[in-house]
């Protein structure tokens, strides 16, 4: 049975249970995503929309995330880890309740549109609660972030990789769950609604393992906060000059060595992956015509490596290889897979998946580690949050652009998602210097 590290010094020491529990987390959170992804485009065809509100609707996730990771991950710095856990997994639960109200609403048309640029679509009732439902949602999403800083409270320097492996493969065997859960319960007379119940089940069984069984970690006690101050209330109050010990918000971050860098590299990761999820169901349904089944499959399938990768394959190489070669090698192989997408064909899909399971299994996992070795113990929130913004910026240019690029130029498409990959390939080198110039984390 797995119990938490010994954190750093200084750090408040969990109980037992603690990283079993915020596994679990992981792995129900992203089930719960994930069980909906084989089957929304269909859903946001039929109820009036096409590739650019399919687009558009995972954008508006992202758009708002943008302002509410930020600030819940400073919040998590200063209130503890799991309160705002909390707040954000409730806001989760309240969003997919009302995608559920969504499906049971009459199509009533409330704008249609005949564009050359946007398409031919129909703003339904229905599809406007769906958005409201993301807006929510995306507002009180800081879940990741705030988790990955909860990560780095309870570990140790030596078993960080092995730790944000495991939370990575914890994701993955969601993702493996979900779509198949999704192509099963999808196929019933009830449609989408049985996936979309079981979503909003799984947050609520989230929302309860947070609340009964994950401990605070809360690593910095700070002082109250006054009246009236808006800006650090945010966290966006700013100092003079840096100082790792008194510098906040996200001007402190951006300040510490490294984390521009990493934050450029995290922006340019979402990019690709934005693309990808965004143009990959309607490539599957179009190019490839697959049925949502299909489509379940192949994410199950590709989820079910990246376990294996994530799991004893990082934990044998993370030993050998410092966290930059793993970054650099695993975003190499993940921008080849999108080359492959490019030949349209079911083989070279599942080929495409097996490279995308090996780099991404490789790659993402070592950079999360680094990222919280540089961010330090009292900024680990502020960072996380200011990197999960900057992932939904490329989000929001991502998934509105996957669906129209895919819809305009076909499965070339995948080019722009393996541009950005190989730009961090590129650009990862110069990581190398940081892990040898990295200061002891505090």
């Amino acid at each position: 049975m797995s119990t938490p590290e010994t954190p750093r010094s200084g750090a408040a020491r969990p109980r037992p249970g603690a990283l079993p529990a915020l596994l679990s987390v992981h792995f129900i959170g992203t089930l719960g995503f994930s069980i909906v992804i084989p089957f929304l485009v269909y859903l946001v065809t039929r109820l009036g929309g096409n590739a650019m509100i399919y687009g558009a609707l995972g954008a508006t996730y992202s758009a708002f995330q943008l302002v509410g990771a930020p600030v819940l991950g400073r919040w998590s710095d200063r209130f503890g880890r799991r309160r705002i856990l909390l707040l954000s997994q409730a806001g989760t639960l309240l969003a997919w309740l009302l995608f559920l109200l969504a499906l049971w609403l009459p199509p009533t048309e409330l704008w249609r549109v005949e564009s050359g640029r946007l398409g031919a679509f129909v703003l339904t009732v229905p599809l406007a609660v769906l958005f409201l439902a993301r807006t929510l949602d995306g507002l009180t999403g800081g879940n990741i972030s705030v988790a990955n800083a909860y990560m780095a409270d309870i570990t140790t320097e030596e078993n960080r990789s092995r730790n944000f492996g495991r939370m990575s493969m914890a994701s993955s065997l969601g993702f493996v769950l979900g779509p198949a859960l999704a192509g099963l319960l999808g196929s019933t007379s009830a449609g989408e609604i049985v996936p979309v119940s079981v979503a909003a089940g799984i947050s609520l069984a989230a929302l309860a393992l947070i609340y009964f069984a994950l401990p605070e970690s809360k690593p910095l006690a700070e002082p109250e906060i006054p009246h009236g101050t808006v800006r650090r209330a945010l966290g966006a109050e700013t100092k003079g000059c840096y100082d790792e010990s008194t510098a906040t918000g996200w001007r402190g971050a951006l300040a510490r060595p490294g984390i521009p860098l990493m934050l450029g590299l995290y922006f340019l990761t979402f990019l690709g992956f934005s693309v990808f999820y965004a143009a990959f169901p309607i490539y599957a349904s179009t190019l490839l015509g697959w049925p949502v089944a299909s489509l379940g499959v192949f994410f199950s399938t590709m989820s079910g490596m990246m376990i294996l990768v994530q799991g004893p394959v990082l934990s044998r190489l993370s030993k050998r290889f410092n966290d930059t070669t793993l970054i650099v090698a695993g975003s190499a192989i993940l921008g080849t897979n999108f080359l492959l997408l490019v030949l349209a064909d079911t083989r070279a899909a599942y080929a495409a998946a097996v490279l995308f399971a090996l780099g991404n299994g490789l790659m993402w996992p070592s950079f999360l580690s680094l990222l919280s070795r540089l961010a330090g113990r009292e900024m680990q929130g502020t960072v996380q949050g200011v990197g999960s913004s900057l992932g939904s910026l490329a989000s929001i240019l991502g998934l509105l652009g996957g669906g129209v690029l895919v819809s305009r130029l076909g499965p070339e498409a995948f080019l722009v998602a393996a541009g950005a990959i190989y730009v961090v390939a590129l650009i990862g080198p110069r990581l190398w210097g940081l892990e040898r110039r990295e200061c002891p984390a505090k």
